[in-house]
């Protein structure tokens, strides 16, 4: 039976909402078929005081093993790098995150707080967050860039805002069953079972796309929503249109655009007023580029696409 501790630094808890809510396998699977011991989670755990003080220092010690260590949120070092804004147990939850890193067999970060420093992280920081072991794109976080567990591995980022539940649970499931050695990770440390495709794969929209037929309001069910709304699907790197959230919709499925969620950078531009919700342009030219194309090259395929559009695409065909 595998050990498995979850805590959670500066965050919202809707990874912690989004992992409740898994369904292949659920939370209760965890436990129930594959022999996963949640010894505490903040939603979920019995302990308290004194009581989850004694679990903490067990694990800490070596006395209690710990196989995997979940952690949720940022790592928050305000002010002046002592983390007293973000207490827990008695300490500063910064404490906490370095000594059981530091026996935990495995560490999973979830979601883009854990994985990147998300939205806490935007500049001014006051809060002076970090992810375990990123800041956006850069390598370090609160654990270094040279970490690694007990098993030899650096922390699994399982980003997102928040991560899919399935992608929580099917990790957590891999990890324990001993087939961590099957995960492949990509340069930011995510499963390349679930990154390595766009959230476009799978979109709906994507003919509107392909002859450049732009949705101009949320909700519409006809045009994409990349030219105008801001949508990053062709360069954020998730499965949300392959595996569908609650199994039969997603952000562009519903109209709304892709924030680019699963990727360093976000929240983009920094949340700047104007930037959210338009996409950024540069005489009518995108300044983030679809991936794997460059601007000579995408202004004369939207050219020709928006000349071959045939008359059916301006049309509504979804008639359910």
């Amino acid at each position: 039976m595998a050990n498995l501790l979850w805590l959670q630094g500066g965050a919202c808890s809707g990874n912690t909402m989004s992992f409740l809510n898994a369904e292949e396998p659920s939370a209760c699977d965890l436990v129930t078929d594959f022999g996963i011991n949640v010894l505490w989670h903040p939603s979920l755990g019995m302990e308290l005081g004194e009581n989850l003080q004694r679990m903490l220092r067990a694990l800490t010690s070596g006395e209690m093993p710990l196989d995997i260590f979940v952690f949720e949120g940022t790592v928050v070092n305000a002010p002046n790098g002592t983390g007293q804004w973000n207490r827990f147990a008695g300490r500063p939850m910064k404490d906490w995150v370095a000594d059981l890193c530091k026996v935990a067999n495995f560490v999973v970060a979830i979601g883009d707080c854990a994985t990147y420093g998300g939205i806490p992280a935007v500049a001014p920081n006051p809060s002076e967050s970090v992810g375990l072991q990123f800041l956006k794109r850069a390598q370090g976080g609160a654990l270094g860039a040279s970490y690694r567990s007990k098993a030899g591995l650096p922390v699994i980022n399982v980003p997102g805002c928040p991560a899919h539940p399935d992608w929580i649970t099917q990790i957590v499931v891999a990890v324990a069953t001993g087939r961590a050695g099957d995960l492949t990770l990509d340069e930011f440390q995510r499963p390349k079972t679930f990154f390595t495709s766009f959230t476009q794969t799978g979109c709906t929209r994507n003919m509107h796309f392909a002859y450049k037929v732009s949705a101009t309001e949320f909700g519409q069910r006809k045009g994409c929503l990349f030219y105008d709304l801001g949508c990053r699907g062709p360069m954020t790197h998730s499965p949300c249109n392959r595996i569908l959230w609650n199994r039969q919709s997603s952000k562009t499925r519903a109209g709304m655009p892709c924030m680019g969620c699963t990727e360093p950078e976000f929240p983009f531009f920094d949340l700047n007023p104007g930037t959210v919700f338009k996409t950024q342009t540069v005489m009518g030219v995108p300044k983030d580029m679809p991936t794997g194309v460059d601007k000579t090259g995408y202004i004369k395929l939207t050219a020709a696409a928006k000349a071959a559009s045939p008359a059916w695409a301006e049309s509504d065909i979804f008639v359910v």
